[in-house]
């Protein structure tokens, strides 16, 4: 497993369920600079089902805030907000639109769309990808869970939750700092202070 993680080769493919015809990302991962078919590893990940020489697998049901089956792995994808990111990787709201029904047809269960309360772009862009991808439900029942970007304050909440509310399953991702130097030199709280300022807000579209 320390060899797989140092030094992996990742070979995406795709290929056409036996069961319906979604297709699904399949990620194979070895440990080989220079692989051959023989060295691949019986192993494989993909968003929403099992690789065709394994039994089928169904995508457990959601409700919010529980887990029902905690042995599934769901994928949350960040490729909208922190891959956006990376230098030169700027997109446009189509272009964010594009790879976000990309993503849902892989199959995707949580697509982070974006930093609502960053600015206006983005606030419409996570918006049009709630109303649009966020309703896109197939035939098999299954639509993504469309979630927004926001620091623990009440503007940021507000603002991500006006970007992704119409989407049939929508989800804020917050955050803060929490590490002692950041909450002693940087928010200049203590925990309990942090806690008690902040928790409020963690409630306001909680479900």
């Amino acid at each position: 497993m320390a060899t797989l993680i140092r030094t992996p080769f990742f070979s995406p493919t795709t290929f056409t369920s036996s069961n319906n015809n979604n297709q699904l990302l399949l990620l194979r991962l070895h440990s080989s600079k220079q692989p051959t078919h023989s060295s691949f590893p019986n192993f494989s990940i993909s968003c929403s089902s099992q690789s065709q020489s394994q039994s089928p697998r169904h995508r457990p049901p959601y409700i919010p805030n529980h887990i029902p089956d905690p042995s599934y792995v769901r994928i949350f994808d960040t490729t909208l907000r922190d891959g956006e990111q990376s230098p030169g990787a700027s997109m446009t709201s189509k272009e964010k639109l594009d790879i976000a029904r990309q993503l849902a047809k892989l199959g995707v269960d949580i697509i982070e769309a974006g930093f609502p309360a960053a600015s206006t772009d983005d606030f419409e862009a996570v918006k049009m990808i709630a109303n649009e991808v966020g309703n896109a439900v197939d035939d098999n029942g299954y639509v993504p869970v469309i979630c927004g970007l926001s620091r623990c304050n009440e503007n940021d909440i507000q603002t991500a939750w006006n970007a992704v509310k119409h989407a049939k399953r929508p989800r804020i991702h917050t955050f803060i700092a929490t590490s002692a130097i950041h909450m002693e030199f940087k928010l200049r709280m203590s925990k309990q202070h942090v806690i008690d300022k902040h928790a409020p807000w963690l409630h306001l579209h909680a479900v």
